[in-house]
């Protein structure tokens, strides 16, 4: 009788006792091993494809909000900074809330805001007689908002995943990421046709489909053990940075350079189609689309062979970054946009190369107690590069077209060389290596030269 009551006194009256444990365990394993479906990897793939949206779709509209506001070029320009510093303050803070609580009591709320703050600054565009400040008040909201998107989503893939799928689908985010990059400017041209606050509005629309998808399809799991406190936390990070903060801190270098890189040399194509070649609007942004789609299509394809292989990854960001170098110190000679956007490419190309494999090595830096903390780190520097991208490119263009080329293939240069001496793979032994090569595993994917 009491075993009809409830499944669980069910399962245990039919299996022996000193099963009964190991079996329910064992079930719930399987359980979990079957949760991530193709739209649980959507789901997440859309998290920072919003995050994406906030800048991109945006800078098409720029030169029309300018105008219509009695803006100067500083005031534009605060509507990305605002948004981008903001998101690379509170980055961090998101990143412990969700090592302390779950990454879905982080992302789901943080979306809502991103929502929220789209709809502020549309309504104020669209009402106020001094509508700027509430336009920043809503891009502030927005950085917030954006705090909880993609930084969450990579500890998420690191929680879920595992193995090659763990590689596969941290390279589909950054390809959601970049594909983000290269539909947001030609969504911002063709919404800027209707009215120029439009943009502002498409914000909420697509995050509830994002908000949706995050709420049916992604199952945590939940968590065995109560997480550390502030104080035990914090020593465990400073821990982690203390054995591999060489490594780690070069790996962050590499993510940032990339965004750097890129919004700084879209900011410089943009100037140059519509000052020099009076091209703006749709083909504008088709134009600039074109090299963040060869990033997007790299990092997926990326993403998808690197598997566990650390080897090949520190390959691959060794040869990114010689690309890039070559595409910037090219650029200095050619000025035709013709031969311009191919070689540009080669630039992208190397992008593509190394953002997947950064990405696999920072997930894979700590156990999951700590790993939202370390790539919301990693988001915060990326965030950084992208805010100080284009007001580096703009006094680097004033200063001299060539010098500006040659000194972003030297620093490009350096990177990849910081990359080549201070990063290496953990050397693999025989499979008798006991506690100390799980402890090692467990701890890190990568170690400095040198030993640690």
């Amino acid at each position: 009788m009491g075993c009809s009551i409830r499944l669980g006194k069910r399962i245990k009256c039919l299996l022996p006792d000193n099963l009964t444990e190991q079996k329910l365990k064992s079930g719930e394993d399987i359980m979990a091993s079957k949760q991530p479906s193709v739209m649980t990897v959507a789901a997440i793939g859309s998290i920072p494809l919003i995050m994406t949206l906030g800048n991109s779709m945006l800078i098409p509209v720029l030169p029309k909000m300018q105008s219509e506001l009695h803006l100067t070029s500083f005031q534009a320009s605060l509507t990305i900074s605002v948004f981008s510093i903001v998101a690379a303050v509170f980055i961090p803070v998101l990143g412990y809330l969700s090592d302390r609580f779950s990454r879905k009591a982080v992302i789901l709320p943080a979306l809502f805001l991103y929502g929220a703050g789209g709809i502020l600054a549309g309504i104020a565009a669209a009402l106020f007689s001094h509508a700027f400040a509430w336009i920043l008040a809503g891009r502030t909201l927005q950085g917030i908002g954006a705090a909880g998107t993609a930084p969450i989503a990579m500890a998420l893939t690191g929680d879920l995943f595992k193995g090659d799928k763990e590689s596969r689908v941290l390279g589909l985010v950054e390809a959601s990421n970049g594909f983000g990059k290269v539909l947001s400017p030609i969504l911002g041209a063709l919404i800027a046709l209707l009215v120029w606050y439009g943009t502002f509005f498409a914000f909420p629309v697509v995050v509830a489909v994002s908000i949706f998808l995050t709420w049916v399809f992604i199952k945590e799991k939940p968590k065995k053990k109560e997480p550390p406190g502030l104080g035990k936390y914090v020593k465990g990070l400073a821990g982690v940075f203390k054995d591999d903060g060489r490594w780690l801190c070069t790996a962050y270098l590499a993510g940032a350079t990339c965004l750097f890189t890129l919004f700084g040399i879209l900011f410089f194509l943009s100037n140059v189609l519509e000052k020099s070649y009076k091209i703006d609007g749709v083909m504008k942004g088709l134009i600039l689309a074109i090299p963040l789609l060869v990033m997007c299509t790299t990092s997926y394809i990326t993403g998808s062979k690197i598997g566990k292989n650390q080897r090949l990854m520190k390959k691959l960001i060794v040869t990114g970054f010689c690309l890039m170098t070559l595409s910037y110190a090219l650029l200095t000679f050619f000025r035709g946009l013709f031969l311009f956007i191919p070689v540009l490419a080669i630039g992208s190309l190397g992008t593509g190369l190394i953002l997947p494999c950064v990405n696999s090595f920072i997930t894979n830096a700590v156990g999951k107690e700590k790993r939202g903390f370390v790539t919301s780190l990693y988001g915060s520097v990326r965030f950084l590069g992208v805010a100080v991208g284009p007001p580096v490119f703009g006094r680097l263009m004033a200063w001299s077209r060539p010098g500006m080329f040659i000194s972003i293939a030297c620093f490009t240069f350096a990177v990849g060389l910081l990359s080549l001496l201070l990063i290496r793979p953990q050397t693999e032994k025989g499979s008798s290596g006991g506690e100390e090569k799980k402890k090692r595993s467990r701890h890190t994917i990568l170690e400095p030269v040198g030993g640690r």
